[in-house]
């Protein structure tokens, strides 16, 4: 018996009271029978609830980069690329079922595909990778089209930064700072020179050279996640369609070449030593 310690919960919030545990255990629900459904079922819902937490600390960070507040913007790019690691690592998880395992059950997911994530879509939107196409399988549900339809159409984090190095002094070209915000972000030569600024005397603006670095950390590890679902779909089905329609690992191959923030990698090719 551990002293002081609650055991009457009859009329008092419990731990799983409070985590709703008993609608969050129950919402995994295998409809084949087979072992491995609900493996995929668990790993993919958890990576939706990282996705989930993702685009709340993705908010607070452009929140504050707005507000020209770096030091909690870090705070949050900080957190975010924690969970990051956790978005990649659940891949080595699902990879340890094998292409039968997989076939066992795969007729039961019907036309579902992770294709359909809409905070997946969230999370490209912020980043940049802006595709009308994308909003179409949401169509039916306008409380997601809501949310999902601003971040299309409105500024995302790496805009935020460029509207940041403006607002700072630095050379960003007036055409990128006005260019419509439902078009990928283009490489632009004006905007290397101005990040440019920024490495070459990161003492002068060392905030700005800090916020450089997470970007480039928020796009390496999506990238890795990128990387390791398509090693993973590849694994386990080959190169069969993707059950949604989409062309599958052809498909996760081709977002590949896709980067967010081009002149951060540019960059590096021209800098001068000091």
């Amino acid at each position: 018996m551990v002293e002081g310690v609650e055991t009457d919960f009859a009329k008092r919030m419990s731990y799983g009271d409070y985590l709703r545990l008993d609608q969050l255990l129950t919402a995994q629900a295998p409809l084949s029978g087979q072992h491995d459904e609900l493996l995929f079922i668990t790993i993919h819902q958890v990576q939706e609830l990282w996705m989930k937490l993702l685009n709340h600390e993705m908010d607070l960070a452009i929140e504050n980069m707005r507000r020209d507040e770096l030091r909690p913007c870090f705070k949050a790019l900080s957190r975010v690329s924690r969970i990051q690691a956790q978005l990649i690592g659940a891949w080595d998880v699902l990879s340890t079922m094998t292409p039968h395992d997989y076939l066992a059950f795969r007729a039961s997911l019907g036309s579902s595909s992770g294709f359909q994530s809409w905070q997946y879509r969230m999370i490209e939107f912020r980043m940049g990778a802006k595709d009308e196409f994308m909003l179409r399988p949401h169509r039916h549900r306008p409380d997601i089209m809501g949310p999902l339809e601003a971040a299309y159409r409105g500024p995302s984090i790496y805009d935020e930064a460029l509207r940041l190095l403006a607002r700072r002094g630095l050379p960003v070209p007036q055409a990128v700072l006005e260019r419509d915000l439902t078009r990928r972000h283009e490489a632009d030569e004006g905007v290397t020179a101005a990040w440019a600024v920024v490495y070459e005397n990161p003492e002068a603006h060392f905030d700005l050279y800090e916020l450089a670095e997470e970007l480039v950390d928020l796009e390496d590890a999506f990238q890795t996640w990128r990387f390791r679902h398509m090693k993973t779909v590849e694994r386990i089905i080959g190169h069969r369609m993707g059950t949604g329609g989409s062309a599958g690992v052809s498909y996760l191959k081709g977002v590949l070449e896709r980067g967010f923030f081009p002149e951060l990698w540019s960059v590096r090719t021209r800098l001068k030593a000091r």
